[in-house]
């Protein structure tokens, strides 16, 4: 792929400015590393071959710990009129894939050669308007990327290819020389406008020596307007035979029979007889002509005229020595073949021609171009791929995809596992990929590219930025971050969520969710994260999320707002559409109950608060390890003197849990209840017990005024 020279610049740089020599004895150099899967390019820093060990730690020092490895690619990342080419033709690629699928679904065949003729179209225009854009001399924003050659090159080789391969339907087999005159006249312009204005201001153009070999061009590629006007300009010619010859001449070559001037072929094949008869007949009147009469003084216009006239008759020898002549190549000898040699010459029997003239006059091995063209000609589909992919990437991407669907290169993978048509589309899918902000189009054409394009679709997925950390200004990245956390999924998170929809990549779009939430449980934002993690199928994240708003229990009050909706709509929905497993949802439930219960008691309700506490340990949702934090912060309940909270039988439950707790730590079971205790507290196992036995002398009082009240604790509470 011709790509413009382009310098990598490493940010931040590895060393200042002027700072070389203190890289340099540090005992450092630069490495590099290419991936064997991509032409990716890692760069490192490491240490110099000829670093002795015993100047190490010496260096130890100045030597960083933590090397930062940069990534790179060989390939300048679309920039400029390239992005807009690449990002609107993705649009023509996915509409190929669309039209491939639905055919191979419903086994159309006549309307899906159409409809790819029609794309191919829609390809080549995009090439066309880009190369006229690319030729204006006007100022523009950035600098061209490629310049207007580059398109002009994508531009001749994928018509030549729609007008070999993927014709009109109807016309397969009709003859081709007419369309690849017409394609050489539209790319290879020839004799030049400037020529001809030059000689038609002159009043005797004939002594001119670009006069004859203009008039040659012009009758070789059918330029009957051009040619006319000059064999006109030859009626003051001092020579009669040639005024005369030029008189019958004009109307021969304005009135060359066309295939598209023909309803039918047949009409065109006795038209073309009837034509070369007069061809004949000039010939004969061209051979009376005296040796004496044959030279004007300034050319042997006699020989220049047989040349024409030689043409005319369809001799390939003269045809070829013409164009040698001329400076023309191959391409203009083919062209001129199905018109003056073999007017019935079909796109079958075109490489056979083609092989005999190659022999003789070869393709410019250093011209991409010329060899993509050769390829075509010969229909050799493979080699125009590779020498394809040598001009540029997106050629032989398209072209490859293309041509697979009309089976003119095998479908089955190779034994890379990977077919021929895979190979391109990944090749200019990877560099799509140099600009990241290009995911969207690069993944699509992964995607479509057998299970090594998924496979590698997929990694890019996980790897967009999904711009989710809290807005710090109020720019369209910070409107979009705030609007996600609003509840809504908007932004790159909603256009990964879409694209693996669209794909149906349901294992990539809950990793996706993964990495959402561990980016909200970053930024302390516990709901979302419970969300995402919920929508990924992630139990045990959520867990995870859980433990760490158990972990900040004494922000609950705050916290309990944004993460109990979350909790509750996890709760209602367990039943119906999530599979979580029951221990979670034992978590789960646990924490919106605790985080209800201190909201309860920071705000005086304590007989809510005690109802909570109870009902957490009748219910079986509390984890032992939060036993003892619970009994701990019930302990301002029990203490109240003004009201009791606790009926008797809740205030036995409670001794209850509170002997478990020493029993279990008296048998060596401490890790498994004060854990959470010891790090609230942030003192030891024993500060953990002492706080449990100013516990349980507040429930023994508290038992021992039920038991004088006789009936325990009334609902409501009960002064005294």
């Amino acid at each position: 792929m011709l790509i413009p020279k382009h310098a990598a610049y490493l940010v931040p740089p590895l060393f200042e400015q002027g700072k070389a020599a203190d890289f340099k004895h540090s005992g450092r150099t630069i490495s590099l590393a290419v991936s064997p899967r991509d032409d990716n390019i890692s760069i490192h820093t490491s240490p110099n071959s000829w670093t002795s060990p015993h100047t190490a730690p010496s260096q130890s020092g100045i030597y960083p710990h933590e090397q930062a490895i940069y990534l790179s690619s060989k390939d300048q990342a679309p920039s400029s009129e390239r992005r807009v080419f690449v990002t609107d033709t993705s649009v023509i690629f996915a509409a190929v894939q669309t039209l491939v699928k639905v055919s191979r679904a419903k086994n159309v065949g006549l309307s899906v050669m159409l409809a790819l003729n029609k794309l191919a179209n829609d390809y080549i225009n995009f090439c066309k308007e880009c190369a006229l854009y690319a030729s204006q001399n006007i100022s523009r924003a950035e600098p061209l990327q490629y310049d207007a050659d580059h398109y002009r090159c994508l531009w001749t080789c994928f018509s030549l290819f729609s007008l070999l391969y993927l014709p009109e339907p109807g016309f397969e087999d009709a003859p081709v020389g007419d369309e690849l005159m017409e394609w050489l006249n539209t790319h290879f312009i020839q004799p030049s406008t400037q020529e001809g204005d030059e000689l038609s201001s002159q009043d005797r153009p004939w002594e001119d020596p670009a006069f004859w070999p203009y008039l040659t061009r012009t009758s070789l590629r059918g330029l009957s307007k051009a040619s006319a006007f000059f064999l006109g300009v030859l009626s003051k010619h001092p020579s009669t035979y040639l005024q005369g010859l030029a008189q019958q001449l004009s109307p021969l070559l304005t009135n060359h029979p066309r295939l598209h001037q023909f309803s039918a072929e047949r009409d065109f094949a006795i038209a073309s007889r009837r034509w070369k008869d007069k061809v004949k007949t000039l010939r004969l009147e061209l051979d009376r002509v005296p040796e004496s009469e044959r030279d004007d003084g300034f050319e042997n216009w006699w020989d220049r005229f047989s040349d024409i006239v030689g043409v005319l008759e369809g001799r390939g020898d003269v045809i070829k020595r013409v164009c040698v002549d001329l400076g023309a190549d191959w391409k203009e000898v083919c062209s001129a073949w199905g018109i003056f040699v073999d007017t019935r010459l079909r796109r079958q029997d075109l490489p056979e021609i083609v092989a005999q003239v190659l022999d003789e006059m070869p393709p410019d091995p250093t011209d991409r171009e010329d060899m993509i063209h050769s390829a075509l000609f010969l229909g050799r589909p493979t080699q125009a791929l590779s020498e394809a992919a040598l001009l540029d990437v997106w050629l032989a991407a398209h072209l490859a995809d293309l041509m697979e669907p009309i089976e003119l290169i095998d479908s089955e993978p190779d034994d890379s596992d990977i077919s021929l048509r895979q190979h391109y589309v990944v090749a200019y899918a990877e560099y799509l990929h140099t600009d990241p902000a290009l995911w969207r189009i690069t993944v699509d054409y992964m995607y479509s590219a057998g299970e090594v394009g998924r496979g590698m679709a997929d990694q890019v997925l996980m790897r967009v930025p999904l711009c989710l950390e809290s807005p710090k200004s109020a720019d369209a990245a910070g409107e979009e971050a705030a609007r996600i956390r609003a509840g809504h999924l908007v932004g790159v998170l909603k256009d990964v969520n879409e694209t693996c929809f669209e794909h149906q990549r349901e294992e990539i779009r809950r990793m996706v969710c993964r990495i959402a939430a561990q980016t909200f449980i970053k930024e302390k934002e516990y709901g979302l994260a419970i969300s995402y993690y919920t929508s990924a199928e992630d139990w045990v994240g959520l867990a995870r999320v859980v433990d760490l708003v158990l972990d900040e229990y004494i922000h609950f009050a705050r916290l309990v707002a944004h993460v109990a909706p979350s909790l509750h709509s996890l709760r209602t929905d367990s039943g119906t559409k999530i599979s979580a497993p029951g221990v979670f949802l034992h978590r789960l439930m646990f924490a919106v109950r605790f985080a209800e219960f201190h909201q309860r008691r920071a705000s005086g309700d304590g007989q809510g608060a005690a109802f909570d506490v109870v009902a957490m340990f009748r219910e079986e949702i509390v984890p032992k390890a939060w036993w003892a934090v619970l009994l701990c912060d019930a302990l301002e309940l029990l203490q109240n003197g003004g009201a009791m909270f606790f009926s008797s039988n809740d205030a036995c439950l409670l001794i209850q849990k509170l002997e478990e707790i020493h029993i279990a730590v008296g048998q060596g079971g401490g890790d498994d209840f004060l854990p959470v205790l010891c790090r609230v507290t942030k003192r030891g196992e024993k500060h953990a017990l002492q706080r449990l036995e100013v516990v349980r002398l507040s429930l023994a009082q508290y038992y021992a005024r039920c038991g004088a009240i006789g009936v325990g604790g009334r609902p409501s509470g009960w002064s005294y």
